[in-house]
């Protein structure tokens, strides 16, 4: 049974930063693109970033852009996303998405993926 499961969120202000954490298991994650999506109240859902299987080539919305640094960790079966930087608009759920095979691109990802159940974060002073 595939699980991702995403940790790292809260409360913090303008300004701040926070580090995402995203653990899958039942997969074998060399194999995977990953992506980082959020979604606030009443706005869609956007991908801010995604990191590629094989060579790892990221790629982020224009929206976090200089501020977000997605990376994974294989060996530990794990996705992360830096935060800085973080604006009040930022405030949302973040969730991490899996997709087989090898993606570079945000558009790539969708709602067939496996995905976790997010972890809010909130920006706010």
């Amino acid at each position: 049974q595939v699980q991702l499961v995403e940790s790292g969120g809260g409360l913090v202000q303008p300004g701040g930063s926070l580090r995402l954490s995203c653990t899958l298991s039942g997969l074998s994650l060399s194999e995977y693109s990953l992506a980082w999506f959020r979604q606030a109240p009443g706005k869609e859902r956007e991908c801010v970033a995604c990191i590629s299987s094989a060579d790892r080539r990221t790629e982020y919305g224009d929206s976090v852009k200089g501020r977000f640094t997605v990376s994974r960790d294989n060996a530990k079966n794990t996705v992360y996303l830096q935060m800085n930087s973080l604006k009040p608009e930022d405030s949302a759920l973040y969730y991490c998405s899996a997709r087989f095979g090898y993606y570079t691109g945000l558009g790539f990802f969708g709602p067939t993926d496996y995905r976790g159940q997010g972890t809010q974060v909130t920006v706010s002073s």
